[in-house]
């Protein structure tokens, strides 16, 4: 994990602590005691209604995406038009069928040996046959002999529609979306295209003329629309005596048969189009007003508090949708930016505190300084004026190491978010500081034990950020010290952490500082070093490890564990990090 991702933003303290005063409540359940900004967001949710799509491009988007996959895939199904197919084979071959049963019946009249001409009605009558062979309404039958002259036919005038044709049913359901599509299709087309050549309605023509081929002894269709544009299937099939082809059946289909049943299939797929589309619809707006609403109350909220921020408009602080009940990432959004804004509010609430602090701690040497030149102007001894100089000297050198402290105190934050981490040997790193600073120490008559691991210890962070913490510690463990004392820094690894320690025999910490320590310009120091620390060491060292991930405490060495009231043999620091 980055450092960015470890540093102040991203610690949020409980909300049940921020509930005081005018505050609308970060961290407690959406629906709550209203507020100025729980109003603005349920006006919004009123104004938009279930889902309002003029308002919502999200919405728009997901209803226009699914449909167009609808309309992809009914398009492709009707161009395909894989049940046209279907039915023309169907068609196809049972006109064949009835064409070469036809044919059968003539052969089987034929007499066997003696030539036949059926023109002349050799042996056989084809008008009386013709007229024998039941064919159904609207479908014509044709006789010729081997020189393509018609010899009879079932043709009676304008055929008429049948019920039942070897199986295919003329289906009278009303194809009204069928014949509105194609109506606009056919005008489209007839605005796109030039008008082609009237085909005539002659089922005759069709078939003489696919008639040579059928004198050869092979059986032949043909399929045609009309001058109407229907579409009509023509059948021509040799009669055989023997192996000589002494005549050949024509067969013609009702016209505009297929195109019915087309027409009623495609009436099922449009109306199960239409019925999808209004589902899809249906489902599109449940699923926008599941994402969209969400998504815009977020939204809403996050605009609402930058207008009052910007324009002061109310105290009240921004409320976030609670969201993270659900199990997508809309409930990682809502969760995400509920502790953003949260993080973001603790973050403003620290710096009025440290403002106040700062406040607080530069007055006490102004008032100091205050004091000491107002009374350098009513004094006449020299001694005295020297004292006084010398406390104005003491309170301009605080101030300074004050401001320095504070300057660096508030650069803390951003300094380690650009800083890049980098691998680095820690017991080198201690080691280096350790050496230089016992020798600061053995000048003051401080004992100075090093005992760390003889191998490396390798771990990711900001290594100058690092040594600052162990700095601060081990010169403030020294500074507690005098002749005769000792300190010892020493490091272990446990598992999966790294345990630094700079232990002391001072005077250790008093009870009550213990969790005080760590925090802000407070400041635990003998008479004769007050001033020459700003409170803020402990405080930064503490930033810094918990920004790498790491804990830092402080406790008393004492005789025994059990014993508290004992009194303490000197002072502790550990610092702990992730490996």
């Amino acid at each position: 994990m980055s450092i960015a991702g470890r540093i102040g933003l991203g610690r949020s303290r409980s909300t049940k602590a921020r509930a005081s005063g005018g505050d609308v409540i970060l961290g407690e359940d959406w629906i709550g005691p209203a507020g100025a900004v729980d109003g603005d967001l349920r006006k919004g949710r009123a104004r938009r209604g279930f889902i309002a799509l003029n308002r919502s491009p999200l919405a728009r988007k997901i209803i226009t995406f699914n449909l167009l996959a609808m309309i992809v895939l009914v398009v492709g199904v009707l161009y395909l038009n894989p049940f046209r197919d279907t039915l023309v084979m169907q068609r196809e071959s049972g006109l064949v069928n009835e064409a070469q049963l036809a044919a059968d019946v003539f052969e089987a009249q034929l007499p066997k040996g003696a030539p036949v001409n059926l023109a002349a009605g050799d042996g056989i009558d084809p008008a009386a046959t013709i007229a024998g062979i039941e064919l159904p309404e609207g479908a014509d039958l044709y006789l010729f002999d081997p020189g393509e002259a018609l010899i009879g036919t079932t043709t009676t005038g304008d055929r008429a529609p049948v019920e039942h044709v070897e199986g295919l049913q003329m289906d009278r359901r009303t194809t009204i979306l069928t014949d509105f599509l194609g109506r606009i299709w056919a005008g489209i087309s007839r605005m796109i295209s030039r008008p082609g050549e009237d085909t005539g309605d002659s089922a005759l023509e069709m078939v003489r003329q696919i008639l040579p081929a059928a004198l050869t002894g092979r059986t032949q269709i043909l399929s045609q629309k009309n001058a109407a544009g229907a579409t009509i299937f023509a059948v021509a099939t040799p009669i055989r005596q023997g192996d000589r082809v002494v005549g050949v059946v024509g067969l013609t289909s009702i016209a505009g048969q297929i195109d019915s049943l087309v027409s009623v299939e495609r009436e099922q797929v449009i109306q199960m189009f239409v019925i999808a589309i209004i589902v899809s619809i249906g489902l599109s707006l449940v699923l926008a007003s599941t994402i969209a609403n969400p998504i815009s109350d977020l939204a809403a909220a996050a605009e609402i508090g930058r207008e009052k921020n910007a324009r002061k408009m109310s105290p009240a602080r921004v409320r976030i949708p609670d969201l993270t009940g659900r199990p997508d990432e809309i409930g990682r959004l809502s969760g995400a930016m509920r502790g953003m804004v949260a993080a973001l509010y603790d973050r403003i609430d620290a710096n009025e505190q440290f403002a106040a602090d700062v406040s607080h701690e530069i007055k006490n040497p102004l008032a100091s300084l205050r004091s000491a030149v107002a009374s350098l102007r009513m004094v006449k001894k020299e001694e005295q004026r020297t004292k006084l100089l010398d406390v104005i000297d003491h309170d301009v050198r605080r101030l300074d190491r004050l401001v320095s402290d504070i300057s660096n105190a508030s650069r803390l934050d951003s300094e380690l978010v650009k800083e890049e981490e980098e691998q680095f040997d820690l017991v080198k790193m201690v080691s280096n500081l350790a050496e230089y600073l016992g020798q600061e120490a053995r000048k003051k008559g401080v004992d100075f034990i090093i005992d760390l691991p003889a191998h490396p210890i390798e771990i990711s962070g900001l290594e100058a950020r690092l040594a600052q913490v162990f700095v601060n510690l081990i010169t403030n463990a020294t500074s507690f010290c005098e002749d005769g004392d000792a300190v010892r820094v020493w490091a272990r690894r446990r598992d999966n952490r790294v345990l630094v320690v700079v232990e002391d025999t001072g005077p250790g910490i008093p009870q009550e500082a213990l969790t005080k320590v760590f925090k802000r310009f407070y400041s635990e120091r003998p008479v004769g070093q007050f001033g020459d620390h700003s409170g803020l060491g402990l405080a930064i060292s503490k930033q810094i490890v918990e920004a790498h991930g790491g804990v830092i405490w402080a406790e008393n060495i004492r005789p025994t564990d059990a014993d508290l009231t004992s009194d303490p043999l000197g002072a502790r620091f550990v610092v702990g990090l992730p490996v």
